[in-house]
């Protein structure tokens, strides 16, 4: 059963996915984790423009939401962020030009 992500403006999952994923910084965040744990800092200083606010709140929604947890290193992917990652291309690809046309 997939999990209501706060503040959506639906009750069906896919559209509250993608109003999850349309919040900016939620890709890039997602972007930066795909490879490696992350602590605080680190996804500050990747992630330089967005304000500690923005990213602290990204990072609760990304975390309600399932895709991304807090460990001991820092925030990471979780299984259901890395699959929903991996296994959607289109996110992928946009993800990725996304994160190299903010550089």
């Amino acid at each position: 059963m997939a999990k209501s992500v706060r503040g959506s403006r639906s009750g069906r999952p896919i559209m509250a996915l993608l109003d999850l994923l349309g919040r900016r910084w939620s890709l890039r965040i997602i972007w930066e984790l795909r490879e490696a744990a992350l602590t605080s800092r680190a996804l500050r200083t990747a992630c330089d423009e967005a304000s500690p606010t923005i990213l602290q709140t990204r990072l609760t929604e990304l975390r309600e939401a399932g895709f991304v947890e807090l460990a001991d290193d820092g925030y990471r992917l979780t299984d259901l962020g890395r699959e929903l990652f991996q296994t959607f291309t289109p996110l992928h690809r946009f993800a990725e030009r996304w994160s190299k046309a903010q550089l």
